[in-house]
């Protein structure tokens, strides 16, 4: 029997012989220790034990206050004690806060001891797939990130020793479904792709200084997505440009005609002064596949002058006064 199998049927029996409402409370106590030992070791299997623990002794924490609470700080039957002057004497049997419950976590308990046992033990179910995920998602983390900065051949690691106040990004998306029209406008045949996970996994929030902005392109049906990217990246949407391509396109619902330009921030970087604030939409045709027009750089520029700038996912020569990383990037 491993060990975490004892540690855990140990806990399940401490817990049934529980008489008293601090012996719960220390078990918990436990149980949130080893979640966090577990947590650091990397243990997903430990961890979820040790959660699972940590709600099972919750519960019975209430379940235990709701069979004392008759005596559990409450002055003892008959007579009140009267002291001099005629001062009840306060009694001094333990109360919960007393014994380190405080009002949050005696708010958890009640939620727990009100569940049915079946939608309880569904709720541990939940919990700890949920632990065991994040937990396998963090583990994994060092490895996909390697990985990820290097899909195809030529790559080099994503260096984050130096930060950046400004980050332009477009990332290649991988579509579910291929994209209408002859197979060599398909994206795999322009540059290799990333799948959401990857792109979220990528250590962006590493490379933007504390206060920093965030232009990334989004094209409608990703549009989802790239919020769930902008906010793995540690950022926080604010608002959106329009390029209006001139030329209609393909699609499934809509022939789109424009690509939306996300504006997202993080910290304290204060707004662009109002003479360079640009107009919601421009209109410009679209050139080779991907290209976007240097009316956008050109407004970064004007609108941040001072600031360093990057530009995540470059696909050709580095635009002159930013730093580019890409596997298409030419920076020589």
């Amino acid at each position: 029997m491993s060990n975490n199998l004892i540690r855990y049927d140990a806990a399940c029996r401490a817990l049934a012989e529980a008489k008293a409402v601090d012996e719960a409370k220390d078990i918990r106590d436990k149980a949130v220790a080893m979640a966090a030992y577990a947590r650091q070791a990397k243990n997903k299997d430990l961890e979820a034990d040790a959660v699972e623990i940590r709600m099972r002794a919750t519960r019975r924490l209430d379940q235990l206050r709701q069979a004392q609470k008759e005596t559990v700080g409450l002055a003892p039957p008959g007579p009140k004690k009267i002291g001099v002057s005629n001062t009840p004497i306060l009694d001094d049997r333990p109360t919960l806060s007393s014994q380190g419950i405080d009002k949050n976590l005696a708010k958890q308990a009640r939620a727990l001891g009100l569940l049915s046992d079946e939608d309880f033990e569904a709720s541990v179910a939940r919990t700890r797939e949920a632990v065991q995920r994040t937990v396998k998602i963090e583990s994994d983390r060092s490895e996909r990130i390697a990985r990820l900065v290097e899909i195809s051949k030529g790559n080099s690691d994503l260096n984050t020793s130096i930060r950046f106040p400004i980050i332009y990004a477009d990332p290649p998306w991988q579509y579910e479904n291929p994209p209408i029209g002859a197979t060599n406008r398909a994206i795999e045949n322009h540059y290799p792709t990333m799948t959401l996970e990857e792109i979220c996994q990528m250590p962006v929030s590493d490379l933007a200084t504390d206060d920093a902005v965030l232009f990334l392109w989004a094209t409608a049906p990703k549009l989802a997505e790239c919020m769930e990217v902008i906010t793995a990246w540690g950022f926080v949407y604010r608002t959106n440009l329009v390029w209006d391509k001139e030329l209609i396109g393909m699609g499934y619902h809509a022939r789109n005609q424009h690509e939306l330009l996300l504006i997202a921030k993080r910290g304290q970087v204060p707004p662009p002064e109002p003479a360079n604030r640009p107009p919601s939409v421009h209109r410009q045709r679209r050139g080779e596949h991907s290209a976007k027009p240097d009316y956008y750089y050109e407004m970064i520029e004007r609108a941040y002058p001072a600031l360093p700038k990057v530009e995540l996912f470059c696909r050709g020569k580095a635009r002159s006064g930013w730093d580019a990383r890409g596997n298409q990037a030419d920076v020589a």
